[in-house]
């Protein structure tokens, strides 16, 4: 599905990563791994085609990213480190503010997504007057409200609590099920197991 092949990016004239290669298929989900500085979010915003390697290419079923990026688009879901949540909004209004940017109806259920997610009775308060995990898990709410086949995900585990964590993994098992494939970088091991988990590990680089 997803092929990054002999990628190099440099970050003032330091090499974070030289010539690396990998796959993710359907029903996979791979792990990026290393110390702060290692270039992990650098990888996955160029994967997602927000920023540009300095050499090799990220193909997408066949055909390289720059050739098709909107079909790829399409069918990607990119939560950073940082929420991206408008804190003038409320939780309600920002999942339906996502939905409206790209192209999604409006779900019925989104009441129901963010009770899931434990914000019962906050789902029509302004975002900034909530605490960082339950901004993380507003952003996160997208995670239930979409169909793209690739997610992926900067430190999604950020200021999550224990059952916050069980839930987003799985709802990670829902998306490989489904032929989906989920590349993310954490700094904890994933508390589930899951068959098609794979890694890559940086290095820092001097």
């Amino acid at each position: 599905m997803l092929e990054i092949k002999s990628v190099t990016c440099v970050k003032q004239e330091r090499c974070l990563f030289e010539s690396l290669s990998f796959a993710l298929d359907a029903g996979q989900i791979m792990q990026v791994e290393g110390p702060n500085g290692a270039g992990k979010t650098s990888l996955l915003r160029i994967i997602a085609g927000f920023a540009n390697a300095d050499e090799g290419e990220i193909i997408f079923q066949g055909h390289s990213i720059t050739q098709c990026y909107d079909d790829f688009a399409a069918e990607l879901l990119f939560i950073g480190h940082k929420t991206g949540v408008n804190g003038q909004l409320t939780a309600y209004e920002n999942v339906c503010y996502w939905l409206d940017v790209h192209g999604y109806e409006r779900a019925t259920n989104i009441y129901d997504i963010l009770a899931k997610l434990g914000l019962v009775g906050l789902e029509d308060v302004p975002v900034r007057t909530l605490s960082a995990g339950q901004q993380r898990r507003v952003a996160l709410a997208r995670l239930w409200l979409n169909n793209a086949k690739v997610w992926i995900l900067d430190e999604p585990f950020t200021a999550l609590d224990k059952r916050g964590v069980v839930m987003l993994q799985q709802q990670f098992a829902q998306q490989l099920s489904r032929g989906g494939a989920i590349l993310l970088t954490t700094h904890q091991d994933l508390t589930a197991h899951f068959s098609a988990l794979k890694k890559v590990v940086l290095e820092y680089r001097h």
